[in-house]
């Protein structure tokens, strides 16, 4: 391959990162601030532009490769691994961004995912961005690690490249960390320091994000280069074959199925004949009668019922010879029904004031294409999955209903109805307490009422114990009645307590606990002096 000039994008981030630097050197002002802003808004704008351009370049590429396997697939495969190393790469300093905003500005992390730079109180803060990025003397930075990955995805990228053309990639490629890097006063400092050292969040987003921008322009010139190996003038075909290219075989009854039906090697100047025969397995000349010419290459077909549909056809082509050659082809697909499969992980019915666990899956959409509603309460997605929370206290069941992106709309894809009850009754208990027996000495040393969910409950709820009553042997039928307006034991009830003999039995009533909706009265205990 020929040498390398710097492209124009290659120049725009160039660019970007000087205006960048410049403002780094510049006392931070409100000014100053909103100029990172711009930056950053401008780099993420570039990025969602990278990214679009690449997929294009992806899908031409696959094209190809459809067309003429033989050739393409062995740079197919490579193309696929450069998005592979770029797509864990960009996912994981998008990961550091979200970390970092949530750490200094004291976000969650579903929350710091959502919340862009502008809405961040804290652009301005130098000190927790540092000590994440530096670290201490004793613990590594993010930066190193940054670093690290940075020199791993720009050798990854170079080793696809064939190895006469490697030294030309590595000038040009970008996202280099070995240069020399020196501070205000001229003083060489490593590239942790240089970039990530006592610079405000501001500057370190928009220094992620550039980051993002040159991974997106790397991938797109070693995509572009693997590209280039499959010229149109390379090809070279010892066959020609009918192809049928459907947009999926997977289809919803309801819907149609689409396919296109072409020729590799095809002559642009021909319009070819296209016939084909649902339920056949070869179109020949004593069934042909029964096919029906389609107009184009686009074959659509009603999916009207459940099952394998197939279908056969043939490609009536002139030859430059002037005669006619047939170029047969079969194909099937599955119909299927829309379906959605929602099913709660733990319990059927969701409980008020806990997040109820759901799973939430459709047949044939991958869990990037689902958009699930509910009719009361709230849907919230998790890193670990989905869960149902605020559901209102006067719903008695809800509905989850399952929408699919499909071809740029939405499918419906099913729904399922969920009980709502509250939070079962917890189990009032002494901590010690084993099989409803227990020594004074235990006992005093905890004098307190804490509640626990009953075994079958699989949520987890911390009820407070707010009042109860203890009724408590005096010997001779007597007994004493004494009241708290907490958790704990009153003085009175301790020093009865010490009084107690072996198997005397305590009767704690009148329990009342504040839960999720309010207080409630639970069922009383009996506790035996062991």
């Amino acid at each position: 391959m020929a040498g390398y000039k710097e492209t124009p994008r290659q120049k725009m981030i160039a660019m970007m990162y000087l205006v960048l630097t410049a403002l780094l050197a510049l006392n931070v002002s409100r000014e100053m601030l909103h100029a990172f802003l711009i930056v950053n808004e401008s780099m993420e704008s570039t990025n969602e532009k990278f990214a679009g351009k690449i997929e294009a370049t992806y899908a031409e590429f696959e094209q190809q490769n459809l067309i003429n396997q033989a050739k393409v697939e062995p740079y197919w495969i490579k193309a696929q691994k450069v998005r592979q190393y770029t797509d864990e790469f960009v996912e994981y300093i998008d990961s550091t961004r979200v970390t970092l905003m949530a750490i200094t500005e004291g976000l969650t992390m579903e929350e710091a995912k959502i919340t862009p730079l502008s809405q961040i109180k804290k652009k301005d803060d130098f000190n927790r961005p540092t000590h994440f990025f530096i670290g201490a003397s004793e613990k590594r930075g993010e930066a190193f690690t940054i670093k690290d990955k940075i020199n791993e995805y720009r050798q990854n990228l170079i080793n696809i490249v064939d190895e006469n053309d490697r030294a030309n990639f590595d000038s040009k490629l970008g996202l280099k960390t070995d240069g020399e890097y020196r501070n205000a006063d001229g003083v060489l400092e490593p590239w942790e320091r240089h970039h990530f050292y006592h610079t405000i969040l501001a500057a370190d987003v928009t220094i992620l994000n550039k980051f993002i921008a040159e991974a997106y322009n790397a991938e797109l010139d070693v995509v572009n280069y693997l590209y280039s190996s499959i010229t149109a003038q390379d090809f070279k075909f010892d066959e020609v074959k009918a192809k049928v290219i459907p947009n999926s075989n997977y289809i919803f009854q309801g819907d149609d199925y689409e396919a296109e039906i072409l020729v590799a090697a095809y002559d642009t100047k021909q319009n070819p004949e296209v016939f084909i025969l649902e339920g056949a397995d070869t179109l020949t000349a004593s069934n042909i009668s029964l096919a029906k010419k389609i107009d184009g290459s686009r074959v659509i077909l009603p999916a009207t019922s459940e099952g394998t549909r197939k279908y056969a056809g043939v490609v009536k082509m002139k030859t430059p010879w002037g005669d006619t050659k047939d170029y047969h082809f079969k194909h099937s697909f599955l119909v299927a029904k829309p379906t959605a499969t929602v099913s709660a992980t733990k319990m059927n019915v969701f409980y008020r004031g806990v997040d109820n666990p759901i799973a939430i899956s459709a047949s044939g959409k991958s869990d990037a294409q689902l958009e699930p509603s509910i009719t009361a309460g709230r849907l919230v997605k998790l890193d670990q999955g989905w869960v149902v929370r605020d559901l209102p206290g006067d719903a008695i069941e809800t509905t989850i209903k399952v929408y699919a992106d499909d071809n740029g709309g939405k499918k419906f894809m099913g729904e399922h109805i969920f009980r709502i009850k509250r939070l079962p009754d917890p189990i009032a208990k002494v901590l010690g307490t084993v099989e409803e027996k227990i020594t004074k000495s235990k006992m005093l040393a905890n004098p307190f009422l804490v509640c626990q969910m009953p075994e079958w409950v699989e949520f987890q709820y911390e009820f407070k114990v707010l009042s109860f009553t203890m009724t408590i042997p005096q010997g001779q039928g007597y007994v004493i009645t004494e009241k708290t307006e907490s958790q704990m034991f009153t003085q009175r009830m301790k020093d009865q307590i010490q009084n107690l003999k072996k198997n005397d039995i305590l009767v704690i009533s009148d329990i009342r606990v504040m839960g999720p909706e309010g207080s409630r009265k639970i069922e009383s205990i009996n506790v035996t002096i062991d």
